[in-house]
C-alpha cells in the first residue's frame, strides 16, 4: 500500500476532478495539488499530520474541505486563490495560520479561527472578498501585515488585548468597515491600517498609542470623528490625508510631531490647536483645508510652509 507521496505530485493536473487517499498516508508535501482547477472535491485522513505549502493553491473548483485535528498548522499559501472555497471545517488545535494561507479565498464568508492560534501570518485573510465578520481569539499574539487587505465586505472584526500592534496595512481597503475598537493594549498603529476605510465614521484612538503610522486612515472618506490618545508622540506623514467629513480633532499635550500632508485636503475641520509640545509641522500638513477659520500655533513654528489657507487666522500661542 501507499505510504508516502512525492513533492507536487499531483502538480497542474488541471483536470483531475476526484482523488481518494488512503489512510496509510501521513503527510500532504507541498504543492501535492497546486494548480488542480478541477478539482471540486477532496477527503484528508485523520492518518495525516502535516499538510505542506501551497498543496491547494489554485484550486479553483474546490468548495468544501475538512482539516483533521491531527493538523496543527495551516501553511503557507495552502489554500491561496480556492477561489470557490466556500466553508472550511477547521479542528481547535490550530495553533498557526500562516502566510497567504487563504489568500483570495473570494467566496469565503465566515471563519473560526481556533483559540489555540497564537500567530497569524501576512496576507493570511486579504482579499477574501465575501468575509463578512471575524472574531480575533485572545490566545493570538503575533500578527503580520495585511492580513484583511481589501476583505471588501467585512463588516465586524474583534480585536483581543493580547494585540500590541494593528500592522501595516492590516485593514486596508476594507470598504466596508464602519466602525473598530482597538483594545487598549495597542501601542502602534502601523503605515495603511485603514487606508481606504471608506464607510468608517468615527475610530478612538486608545491612550496606550504612541505613534500613528504613514496613510493610517489616508481616503477614509466618511470618518468625521477622531479621539486621539493622550500619549500620543507622532502623527505620520499624509496620516488623514483627504478625509473630508473629519470635523474636529484634539491634539494631545503629549504631540511632539505632526508629518507632511497629514491632514490635506480634509475640507470640513474648522479650528486648529496645536499644543506647544509640538516642534515640528511638515509641509502643507494642513493644505486645502478649506473650510478651516482658525489655527493656534506655538509662536517659535513657522506657519509659512504647512498649507494654512488664505481665510484661516493665524494665532500663535
Amino acid at each position: 500500500s501507499v505510504i508516502q507521496i512525492g513533492k507536487g505530485a499531483f502538480n497542474e493536473c488541471s483536470s483531475l476532478k476526484n482523488i481518494v487517499i488512503p489512510s496509510t498516508i501521513t503527510s500532504f508535501r507541498d504543492f501535492l495539488f497546486n494548480g488542480c482547477s478541477s478539482l471540486a472535491q477532496i477527503q484528508i485522513p485523520s492518518s495525516v499530520t502535516e499538510i505542506g505549502s501551497y498543496v491547494f493553491t489554485l484550486c479553483s473548483k474546490l468548495s468544501e474541505i475538512t482539516i483533521p485535528s491531527s493538523v496543527t498548522i495551516i501553511k503557507d499559501s495552502l489554500f491561496s486563490g480556492c477561489l470557490s472555497l466556500e466553508k472550511i471545517n477547521i479542528n481547535s488545535s490550530i495553533t498557526r495560520i500562516c502566510s497567504y494561507a487563504f489568500y483570495q479565498c473570494s467566496s469565503l464568508k465566515n471563519f473560526e479561527i481556533s483559540s489555540t492560534t497564537t500567530t497569524i501570518g501576512d496576507f493570511a485573510f486579504s482579499k477574501c472578498s465575501s468575509l463578512v465578520e471575524i472574531s480575533i481569539p485572545s490566545s493570538v499574539t503575533e500578527t503580520g501585515i495585511s492580513i484583511f487587505e481589501d476583505c471588501s465586505s467585512l463588516k465586524k472584526v474583534e480585536i483581543p488585548s493580547s494585540i500590541l500592534r494593528i500592522e501595516n496595512s492590516f485593514f486596508e481597503n476594507c470598504t466596508s468597515l464602519s466602525r473598530i475598537e482597538i483594545p487598549s493594549s495597542v501601542k502602534t498603529i502601523g503605515d495603511q491600517s485603514f487606508q481606504n476605510c471608506s464607510l468608517l465614521e468615527e475610530i478612538t484612538i486608545p491612550s496606550s498609542v504612541t505613534t500613528i503610522g504613514k496613510k493610517a486612515f489616508c481616503g477614509c472618506y466618511s470618518l468625521k470623528k477622531v479621539s486621539l490618545s493622550s500619549s500620543l508622540v507622532s502623527i505620520a506623514a499624509y496620516c488623514f490625508y483627504d478625509c473630508d467629513k473629519l470635523e474636529d480633532v484634539e491634539f494631545p499635550d503629549s504631540l511632539t510631531a505632526i508629518g507632511k500632508f497629514a491632514f490635506f485636503k480634509c475640507a470640513s475641520i474648522k479650528n486648529i490647536t496645536i499644543p506647544s509640545s509640538v516642534s515640528f509641522i511638515g509641509e502643507n500638513a494642513f493644505k486645502y483645508c478649506s473650510s478651516l477659520t482658525q489655527i493656534s500655533i506655538p509662536s517659535f513654528l513657522n506657519p509659512g510652509n504647512i498649507g494654512i489657507g488664505p481665510n484661516a487666522d493665524i494665532i500663535f500661542n
